[in-house]
């Protein structure tokens, strides 16, 4: 016994806590501990029905593992195992009690007694317990003391802090991971509005927080979270019941203990609320009672589907729960006590005896100076049980987190088939954690479709999310993306403005190229504009025709035919200049539209000008002593011509040089089309080319007005009066028409007044003279034209 002397020196010499009996006792030359929970009251432990078979079923396993121990060869050899077990009653405070008497022993010694230590403390490590807020009272008492607490079934992720329990460790992962991993199977079904009911204790709340932020993570709402206690006043479960019926979340998150879910059921039984998808966590999933409780009468009808995570084991063990000796007799027997399901947690409990064997080992098999404290060895160990699953702790002293994802069944036989469904590996990366087998689930009535559990339907391609007020972000309306906009997506919380050159299309869930708009041959405003302009052309080159035919007759002298036949050659570039503006635009097309106009327009009214200059000079002539028009004779009329012409090509180069006009597409004046038109590059050339036109048809108007009242027959002023005040008055109107005009129509508008001044022109100045030549040859001479007898027709 030295050796134990030697690695266990520790001895208490004042007693913490008073003396208490186990209940489970055998004596061995090192201790362990452990503190289960067989009864659920303290006051009530004489009551049969307050006996708690699961936690005595954990000390059996407890004790199993120890005879296993004490009988292996190759752990602890010549070694024995001992055991002191205490019932807790489901008490924190009498948990901390018995725990204090575990580390104590139950002699007394006197604080100032000299006697020196005859035997090691009489506990190294204690088991237990199996919920989460007694570990956490009790391993704050005893880990100053270093000895190691080691629970099976506590899966609080608090217990996790080193800081608070330096002591505790686990077999069974912290609920850190299946809070996760309950909020992933959610998600994974599509389930976004959820219902999450939780043990009003460490165990419930911080599981619930964990799983509750998550699932915002995923975009899952919460329609109501609420506590729950089994000793909860009828009008605290009235309100929770009252919750339930107002709900309209048809998936609910049940964090709860075995205990606790227990009496919830049978309240909400007495209310009849069914019909729900359960999601349960591992305190209650696996419990025997409440799946038998539930097969008989209420399931599938109570549990529209339940969905739970499980840790997983290693195969072995799962394989062994249900292994007998042959020699059973289990006919009709229906107990609690002999029910295997949850092997799995009895195998937790083996395993911690196992990890504090393996620790011990380690210690007595150090053959130079070690670390003395078994709790350091422990947090190291690692080794491989028999089943072949590996054992250790991390730095937290958890576990690895691996659950099977459980669906319960039913079978032919009314019993409740736990189903394993799917895996989830902590380990893995977030998008591969969770892997599940559609194919094995088995929802209410057979259906193969997965049940809806949403606030608000979702939002079509098309559509976009607007949230509710004061409501959850699950809870929206789908609002119609506006044009120009939209969303390709289901559930989109924006709709996208389409790029410039598209448009949304009517369900606006895709965006079509607009319509590119310009006034075109093949329409038929550009097609009767084409027509104009080219009857326009043919019209003007018969009267040149007419005019050189002849040419020699008085009225086309009397008329300056020089003037005339450049007159009529201006026309017909203006008629075809309005082509131009016919067709998609160009970088060449857009230039030469504008110049191509400006020039010939020019030149059109510089020879209108220099008609009216000559019918001026030719009656100032006649006056006795003049001779005015040897200063403005026909080589002057061309020069006349020439210089007007050139001040607008002028203004034309400038233009071209500093900013031309150029083909752009306009996406402001209509949102669905596209309208290619010429941009005019610099306005002040633009109006530059059209004041200066607009000056020369002001002045030749000005002169022809002055020159109207002419005596004899020899009329021309009239009719270059007439024919500038139908040029002038088309222009006029032609600016706020162009201005106010949408698209094309505006081109179609500058095309019209180009040709409605070429036809005022053409009209007024020629047609006259061509009815004299063609049907009053009679009138066409000198006599006639210069005669005062004569009646000035025209």
């Amino acid at each position: 016994t030295s050796l134990f002397y030697y690695y266990f020196p520790c001895c208490f010499k004042m007693q913490r806590g008073d003396p208490e009996n186990p209940q489970l006792f055998k004596n061995g030359d090192i201790m362990l501990g452990g503190i289960f929970s067989f009864h659920t009251s303290w006051n009530d432990r004489q009551d049969t029905y307050s006996l708690n078979f699961r936690d005595f079923q954990f000390a059996q396993a407890m004790l199993y593992a120890i005879e296993e121990i004490n009988n292996s060869t190759e752990l602890l050899p010549g070694i024995s195992l001992g055991y002191k077990i205490y019932d807790a009653c489901g008490s924190i405070a009498r948990g901390v009690r018995v725990a204090l008497a575990l580390i104590n022993g139950n002699e007394v010694l006197s604080a100032l007694s000299e006697t020196p230590c005859t035997r090691p403390a009489q506990v190294q490590a204690i088991m237990g317990e199996s919920s989460s807020s007694p570990c956490m009272a009790i391993s704050t008492v005893i880990g100053p003391f270093h000895i190691p607490m080691i629970s099976h079934f506590a899966t609080c992720a608090c217990l996790s802090d080193k800081t608070k329990y330096p002591s505790f460790l686990r077999t069974i992962p912290s609920d850190y991971y299946q809070s996760r991993a309950l909020a992933q199977l959610v998600k994974h079904f599509g389930w976004t509005w959820v219902g999450v009911i939780r043990t009003n204790d460490d165990y419930g709340n911080n599981g619930m927080a964990i799983f509750t932020e998550t699932a915002q993570h995923l975009g899952i709402c919460l329609e109501y979270s609420v506590s729950f206690f089994r000793t909860d006043s009828p009008d605290k479960i009235q309100k929770i019941i009252d919750i339930f019926k107002a709900s309209t979340s048809k998936v609910i998150v049940a964090f709860l203990s075995h205990v606790d879910m227990d009496v919830l059921i049978q309240e909400l039984s007495n209310h009849n609320l069914t019909g729900y998808q359960w999601v349960g966590s591992e305190g209650w999933i696996s419990d025997s009672q409440i799946a038998a409780m539930d097969s008989t009468e209420m399931f599938p009808e109570f549990w529209e589907t339940l969905f739970s995570c499980k840790f997983k084991q290693s195969k072995s063990s799962a394989g062994n729960q249900r292994e007998c000796t042959g020699h059973e007799d289990l006919t009709g027997l229906q107990n609690s006590f002999i029910d295997m399901s949850l092997m799995p947690i009895f195998y937790n409990v083996y395993r911690g005896v196992y990890a504090v064997a393996h620790a011990l080992h380690n210690i007595l098999s150090c053959n130079k100076i070690c670390n003395n404290k078994i709790l350091h060895h422990i947090k190291n160990i690692k080794f491989i049980t028999k089943e072949g699953d590996e054992v250790y702790f991390d730095e937290n002293g958890d576990p690895a987190a691996k659950y099977e994802i459980i669906n319960w069944q039913p079978t032919e036989h009314g019993i409740v088939d736990f189903v394993t469904v799917g895996l989830y590996d902590a380990s893995l990366p977030a998008d591969k954690q969770l892997n599940l087998q559609n194919k094995s689930l088995i929802w209410a009535q057979n259906s193969q479709q997965v049940p809806l559990s949403v606030c608000s339907e979702k939002c079509p391609p098309g559509t976009r999310k607007v949230l509710q007020k004061g409501k959850p972000v699950c809870c929206y309306d789908c609002s119609r993306c506006a044009e120009g906009e939209i969303s390709n997506i289901t559930d989109s919380i924006t709709c996208v403005r389409c790029h410039p050159e598209f448009w949304s299309n009517e369900r606006r869930d895709a965006c079509v190229k607009k319509e590119a708009e310009f006034l075109s041959y093949e329409e038929i405003m550009g097609a009767l504009l084409t027509a104009a302009s080219l009857f326009g052309t043919c019209i003007t080159a018969v009267v040149a025709f007419i005019f050189f035919r002849y040419r020699k007759t008085p009225i086309v002298r009397a008329n300056n035919s020089e003037l005339s036949f450049l007159l009529l050659f201006s026309l017909t570039l203006c008629f075809l200049c309005s082509l131009t503006f016919i067709g998609r635009p160009s970088e060449w097309s857009c230039m030469l539209r504008h110049t191509a106009f400006g020039i010939t327009f020019v030149l059109c009214i510089s020879c209108v000008l220099g008609k009216t200059i000559v019918v001026l000079m030719a009656f100032k002539a006649t006056l006795p002593g003049s001779n005015v028009m040897k200063w403005f004779g026909p080589a002057q009329q061309k020069l006349s011509v020439l210089g007007f012409t050139l001040i607008q090509v002028i203004i034309c180069i400038l233009w071209l040089t500093i900013s031309p006009p150029f083909p752009f597409k306009n996406f402001k004046e209509f949102k669905d089309k596209i309208i290619l038109e010429c941009a005019l590059g610099s306005a002040v050339g633009f109006w530059a080319v059209l004041g200066y036109i607009g000056l020369l048809a002001m002045l030749c108007f000005i002169l022809a007005f002055l020159a109207r009242k002419l005596p004899d027959n020899f009329n021309e002023a009239k009719f270059i009066t007439f024919s500038m005040l139908i040029f002038c008055a088309v222009w006029i109107t032609f600016i706020p028409a162009y201005v106010s005009s949408p698209g094309k129509f505006s081109v179609a508008v500058e095309i019209f007044a180009i040709l409605a001044s070429s036809f005022g022109l053409l009209f007024c100045i020629f047609i006259p003279k061509c009815y004299i030549i063609l049907l009053k040859p009679e009138k066409n001479t000198k006599s006639n034209i210069m005669g005062k007898a004569a009646p000035k027709s025209f």
